[in-house]
């Protein structure tokens, strides 16, 4: 009983900080028409306030473990909850365009964190209930993006669109102090395992992991340019702020129930790959929808397109921790492979807001997000559950075959 109190607890604070991983996203997208006119940005400056933020998660994932040795995984958790607290905060006292750009970034660091040291932490804590800890927390992610859009229009039409950005710290420091109770409590537990844990393997050289980075983008591609651009999208077709906000609201509803949902149905079997595949073709003839008719379903549109997006998102995360029994490879693997995704999704809102600009529309990026989802559907086909262990064995044959040539050309010049 007090280890189901105990797992019962864990959950509810990883669902509090899940919730603080996607506003500083959500929240900008119902508001770009307001902060264009009141910071002179930009379209493409404008995508930055989305993309740089998956930029830094991208990038900061790949020194997350070495944070962790150096701090542990606790600290590093509530180090990036202060930053997402700090950055949203700010943002009340915020009115140029490069300040809110610089918040963005810190926010991002700070999601950057929790992202790459959680999933190990719950790999270790819930290693015989995975499926269903990393649906919930997926779902939780999904969850506080469809908070974002539809809570910060309100906040912003009452007090202003700085309020409108800023309130996000709360849910933040809220997070904080939970975690601190409950990592205090626990005496640590499993959020203290990475700090003795051995170097990581050599990711960087291991085909499997790069595959499954690039698969990551490609799922988080569809989902930031979705989260910055929909609502605008609309917006140009007619709907009004509120109206474009709860459209993107409305997707999030359905990406939170994929998310927790479509991971538990793939329990049953270890390979995911229907599943995959299921969430992928949802999206697919969602976009398809949204590029040829819009306003005929628009309801039915955000349905396909946040039930594929969710699904997929945790399955992405299940698949990649499916491939070792290690915690603490599994970590790294998560980290490395969140690392390459974000980098890779932080491009598609970038590209978008410039095609946006020069062509006047998001047709060009609807069809591109198309082609890369049928590129997705094809690629879930290697993720067969035989190849998980020969590919996680294939990266430590990379590094004596690297360490041999080495060696050889040593010799060669000696």
């Amino acid at each position: 009983m007090k280890t189901a109190r105990s797992d019962l607890a864990w959950l509810a604070v990883i669902v509090a900080i899940g919730l603080n991983l996607r506003p500083l996203l959500t929240s900008i997208s119902p508001l770009t028409g307001v902060i264009l006119a009141s910071t002179g940005l930009t379209f493409h400056g404008a995508s930055l306030l989305t993309g740089l933020p998956v930029v830094a998660m991208g990038v900061c994932a790949f020194g997350a473990s070495a944070l962790a040795r150096l701090v542990g995984e606790a600290r590093g958790v509530a180090a990036g909850l202060v930053a997402i607290m700090c950055a949203c905060a700010a943002r009340l006292f915020i009115d140029s365009g490069s300040g809110l750009i610089a918040s963005a970034a810190v926010a991002g660091v700070g999601v950057a964190v929790i992202q790459a040291l959680l999933p190990g932490v719950m790999k270790t804590r819930f290693a015989a209930r995975l499926p269903f800890a990393m649906g919930v927390y997926s779902a939780s992610i999904m969850a506080g993006g469809g908070l974002g859009a539809s809570v910060t229009p309100g906040v912003a039409a009452h007090v202003s669109w700085h309020a409108g950005l800023a309130v996000w710290a709360l849910p933040a420091l809220v997070a904080l102090a939970l975690w601190g109770w409950l990592v205090n409590g626990d005496g640590g537990g499993a959020a203290k395992s990475a700090r003795a844990a051995d170097a990581s393997p050599a990711l960087f050289l291991n085909r499997r992991a790069w595959l499954l980075g690039l698969y990551f983008g490609l799922v988080n591609g569809g989902y930031t340019c979705l989260v910055a651009w929909l609502p605008a999208y609309y917006q140009q077709l007619g709907r009004s702020v509120t109206q474009s906000g709860g459209l993107l609201a409305i997707a999030t509803v359905f990406q939170a129930s994929s998310a927790l949902l479509l991971p538990m149905a793939a329990a049953r079997s270890r390979d995911r790959r229907p599943w995959l595949a299921a969430g992928l073709v949802a999206q697919l003839a969602g976009f398809v929808a949204l590029l040829a008719a819009p306003m005929a379903a628009p309801v039915l549109i955000v349905a396909l397109l946040g039930g594929g997006l969710g699904g997929v998102f945790a399955l992405t995360l299940v698949l990649t921790l499916d491939h070792t029994d290690d915690p603490r490879v599994a970590a790294r693997l998560i980290a490395f492979v969140q690392g390459v995704g974000f980098v890779i999704a932080a491009v598609a809102p970038i590209v978008a807001g410039i095609v946006r600009d020069a062509t006047g529309g998001f047709t060009v990026s609807w069809m591109m997000l198309i082609a890369s989802l049928v590129a997705m559907i094809a690629l879930t086909l290697v993720f067969s559950p035989h190849s998980y262990a020969r590919a996680m064995r294939g990266h430590a044959g990379d590094v004596k075959r690297t360490k041999a040539r080495q060696t050889r050309r040593v010799a060669g010049e000696t």
